[in-house]
């Protein structure tokens, strides 16, 4: 999940029109965890094919993305590649979670309660899940970058490029790593149930522009990536009870993560290795953006022969697909 910045952070609402044109790096990882969570049956169960594989990321990827494109923006998905060293104890601790939440799930199923809350802590993506979602992406003629490491790191380098506009993603993680813009909500725009309400509100995209916040804040990126640790991020848990704002008060009276330590009882280690990491990831040159034909027949023997899709349903997007690539090639700079 990353470390939530959300309270020091102005987010610009915007319509998904305010991207047309522009390219967009979406976070693959978190954008499916997204589609697994959100689509569900009312119970909580994913939607799953004959052989009870799950298809709940297939279709957001079909459908969803197909909206996002009809309306002028452009997708690159960036695949995470092996995870930070200082990594493991996050995705350990998420493990765990999910296999808990597993269990509540089924315990609410079996005494006739609902327990959707519970099935979309207990998502989890597994390697034929990737595979699939990698190979309807490369059908509809989208780009897929992989990452050396973080996926989050290598969307941010693009940005920061300018090979794209923004990164895509729920997670903040992408301001510490650079990225000039962060828009979250992409995927999930429309109404939303809050949890553990009869409560639907409307859920739109923002924007986050680094360098305004920076500014605001008066702070440096180097000291939002301080703030960040302080507070706790993927690879280390931060100082006891600290949030955003006390790390942004101790980073403003003191100027650096060194002297805010110097002050503390407790420790961080390896905070100088995971500053390094924010500013300087591991992240590659080597990637090609650009929107290439759909290919009808690989995503309908795809999903209707092999994951029991509707035909008629998948035949219709994929029109509409073919149809954004042509109206893109009418005007070829628009899509490269």
């Amino acid at each position: 999940m990353g470390v939530d910045l959300g309270d020091l952070l102005q987010k610009k609402t915007i319509e998904i029109k305010d991207l047309s044109g522009r390219w967009v790096a979406v976070d693959t990882f978190n954008t499916l965890y997204q589609f697994l969570s959100i689509i569900r049956q009312k119970d909580g169960t994913p939607l799953m094919d004959s052989a009870g594989r799950i298809t709940s990321h297939l279709s957001g990827l079909l459908y969803r993305t197909t909206n996002l494109l009809e309306l002028g923006v452009k997708i690159s998905f960036v695949l995470d590649g092996e995870p930070f060293r200082l990594k493991a104890g996050t995705l350990k601790d998420r493990a765990e979670i999910r296999m808990k939440a597993a269990e509540d799930w089924e315990e609410a199923r079996s005494i006739g309660e609902n327990g959707f809350k519970y099935a979309q802590a207990a998502s989890k993506l597994n390697d034929e899940m990737l595979v699939d979602a990698r190979r309807l992406i490369e059908a509809m003629g989208l780009p897929v970058v992989q990452a050396p490491s973080e996926g989050e790191a290598q969307a941010s380098y693009m940005a920061t490029r300018g090979d794209v506009y923004a990164v895509g993603s729920q997670d903040y993680d992408s301001l510490l790593f650079g990225a000039p813009r962060l828009v979250r909500n992409l995927a999930i725009t429309g109404k939303r149930k809050l949890p553990k309400k009869n409560i639907y509100i409307d859920v739109s995209p923002e924007i986050i522009f680094l360098d305004e916040e920076l500014a605001k804040a008066g702070l440096t990126h180097k000291q939002l990536v301080e703030i960040a640790i302080i507070c706790g991020t993927d690879y280390n848990s931060g100082l006891y009870r600290v949030g955003p704002k006390t790390g942004l008060k101790l980073i403003k009276e003191n100027g650096d993560l060194e002297s805010v330590l110097e002050k503390q009882e407790e420790k961080i280690e390896n905070y100088d290795e995971i500053r390094e990491f924010f500013l300087r990831p591991d992240v590659s040159d080597e990637y090609r953006i650009k929107i290439s034909r759909p290919k009808a027949d690989e995503i309908i023997s795809f999903l209707v022969d092999e994951r029991d899709f509707d035909l008629e349903r998948v035949e219709k997007v994929v029109k509409r697909l073919e149809e954004v690539y042509r109206s893109g090639q009418s005007t070829l700079d628009h899509w490269i």
